[in-house]
């Protein structure tokens, strides 16, 4: 059947078809995009800024011209709304759209391809028509493991985002299980927000946020409260949370480039106190990014003079040997070794960088690695005991791994024999027919 899109129109019908069946959606109703709901969706929920959405959709010229069409490819297409990374139409139609729903939309060449058009495709100054289906949509990830999800409900203003070491004023509502156990107007220097009882997930969310926006975030126990809970908040332990949260305003830290090495000295102490106060407290995330805004500060500075030299290799191997202690207890094996190669490029005899990169190579399994750095350690301090106690495991699990390839080995060459008899007996037993 056809339908009056399919139909050729210019734009001025286009515009009066479209105005009399369907919605304006452009904030400022100019009639730039207008949507004709074919289909509605499920629910009344919403794609908020930000949110992950999928989408099919087939794009047409006025004539009916097809142009683009997600389903002839055969995957849905996948973007953040709200964030500029498809046509403006695009962004302002999925905003307004729920799961499910299945829409035609009109819009004008500013909401679309503008005056240059697309090459090939689309002329100049033209109105084009998109058929969209809404598949699905989902929070923003802030983390690589899913632990931060965040939904925008209120764009913020400008560019900038607060750093670690910003001062911030939040409003803060926390959720667990739909029941409010957090509501009030607080301050905290990003980094720090655990001295406020605010959990990591918030604190890791501001460095994404601008001014006077206003967002959900759901919280895995990782970045909420772990597997300790809060009996201030009467939350037990492993529970999800969902904060939301206003960032009223901020004050940035002073970037590495904005200090000089005399500041940089002087607030290292400090810094380095406060990541020793989270480790000792167990809060071995907290700590990492203390010590990483020390690394940070350091690791492109050259000071002049050999004492400047000195104090700045100082804060480094300070602080990659805590970043190497703090992973080692959150069982990140990789970043310890790393850590730890890095003390041991400036100082090949670092006692603690090579015992902390032997226990992580000992946990990773890596046997013969960790028996050399343990070998090392004993030839930098011949009385460390904890050393030789680690060469006699690594050795123990040197002969274990070894027993077990032998049996390994064996029960591999035992079944190869076997199947060989096998074959050879099938091979010299002479066919049925032959046998009489």
């Amino acid at each position: 059947m056809t339908t009056d899109q399919d139909l050729p129109m210019d734009s001025q019908s286009a515009t009066a078809m479209f105005a009399a069946k369907g919605l304006d959606v452009t904030p400022n109703k100019d009639q730039g995009v207008i949507k004709i709901v074919k289909c509605p969706g499920l629910g009344a929920e919403q794609p908020m800024i930000g949110d992950r959405v999928t989408v099919h959709y087939t794009g047409k010229l006025l004539t009916g011209k097809t142009f683009d069409c997600s389903r002839d490819r055969k995957e849905p297409f996948c973007f953040n709304v709200g964030r500029g990374q498809v046509l403006k139409a695009w962004d302002i139609c999925v905003l307004s759209m729920q799961k499910g729903e299945a829409c035609t939309l009109l819009c004008k060449p500013d909401y679309a391809y503008g005056p240059p058009g697309n090459p090939d495709k689309i002329p100049p100054n033209s109105s084009v028509i998109f058929e969209m289906e809404l598949v699905n949509f989902e929070g923003e990830l802030l983390t690589d493991d899913s632990g931060i999800m965040r939904r925008i409900k209120v764009k913020g203003d400008g560019y900038t985002n607060p750093n670690d070491g910003a001062s911030v004023d939040v409003h803060l509502e926390g959720r667990c299980a739909g029941r409010l156990f957090d509501c009030r107007d607080v301050s905290f220097i990003v980094g720090e927000a655990e001295d406020r009882g605010i959990p990591l997930g918030v604190d890791r969310a501001m460095d994404k946020m601008q001014r006077g926006e206003h967002c959900v975030l759901y919280l895995k126990p990782k970045y909420a409260f772990g597997s300790e809970g809060s009996a201030v908040y009467k939350i037990g332990p492993d529970e999800d949370v969902v904060y939301e949260v206003i960032l009223k305003d901020f004050q940035r830290a002073k970037e590495s480039w904005e200090m000089d090495l005399k500041e940089k000295l002087e607030i290292f102490v400090g810094v380095k106190h406060k990541g020793n106060q989270y480790f000792k407290a167990g809060r071995y995330l907290q700590a990492v990014i203390q010590y990483q805004r020390i690394v940070s500060w350091f690791e492109m500075e050259c000071g002049t003079g050999l004492e400047q030299q000195k104090k700045i290799q100082e804060c480094l191997l300070t602080a990659h040997l805590n970043l190497a202690l703090c992973f080692l207890r959150l069982k990140e094996f990789s970043q310890v070794v790393d850590n730890c190669n890095k003390v041991i490029e400036c100082d090949e005899s670092n006692e603690k960088a090579l015992y902390r990169r032997g226990e992580a190579r000992l946990l990773r399994n890596e046997f013969n690695l960790a028996r050399a750095d343990f070998q090392q350690v004993l030839l930098v301090n011949p009385s460390n005991r904890a050393a030789r106690a680690q060469i006699s495991i690594c050795q123990t699990k040197i002969k274990e791994h070894h027993e077990q390839d032998k049996r390994t080995y064996a029960n591999m060459f035992k079944k190869f024999a076997e199947r060989d008899a096998k074959e050879k007996k099938e091979k010299d037993t002479p066919p049925l027919e032959w046998r009489y």
